[in-house]
């Protein structure tokens, strides 16, 4: 009897992992599907263009003369090489993937695709680089204002903390 529930035991666990493999395969497609509907796979994509415009930047300082623009391209290509090892999507994705499946249920994957695939989430994902790129620029405006406060309370604490300083006992010095 001991014997027959183990084995029942051992099948009920085998059937278990099962589902939870197809469970977990499931999300996971959940997953890869959403990050491919908000087009995860260019998130790199002003890295790389800014790394390329460090580079035209420093060319352009050298003053080197347009007969070596292609060995602004070599290096521009070897510094994209060096990226894709690092940033690449094959690199991202499995990351990503486990991110979005630790952070959302299979259901709540699955309404962010719905979601994305209407004309509304269509939209939000046309329109939400530029609305992200205005609401920094608004903020950073705001934000010009209270500069010189801050840097004048800055300012105000580094005075009030200078006499203290000049205050505070010395540590004693070493015996040798």
């Amino acid at each position: 009897m001991t014997r027959l529930r183990a084995i029942c035991t051992a099948v009920a666990l085998v059937c278990a992992s099962g589902q939870v493999f197809a469970d977990t395969a499931s999300h996971n497609a959940s997953a890869e599907t959403f990050l491919k509907l908000a087009h995860a796979d260019k998130l790199g994509t002003p890295v790389y263009m800014q790394v390329q415009q460090m580079f035209q930047q420093r060319f352009a300082e050298t003053k080197a003369p347009e007969s070596k623009k292609a060995l602004l391209e070599t290096y521009q290509a070897k510094a994209n090489a060096a990226l894709d090892r690092a940033i690449g999507w094959d690199k991202l994705k499995p990351d990503m993937v486990k991110l979005y499946t630790a952070n959302f249920t299979e259901s709540e994957l699955k309404d962010l695709v719905a979601f994305y695939q209407s004309p509304l989430g269509k939209k939000v994902l046309t329109k939400m680089p530029e609305l992200t790129q205005q609401s920094a620029q608004l903020t950073q405006g705001k934000l010009e204002s209270a500069v010189p406060v801050v840097n004048k309370l800055l300012a105000d604490m580094t005075a009030e903390l200078e006499p203290a300083k000049a205050v505070a006992p010395a540590a004693p010095a070493k015996k040798p």
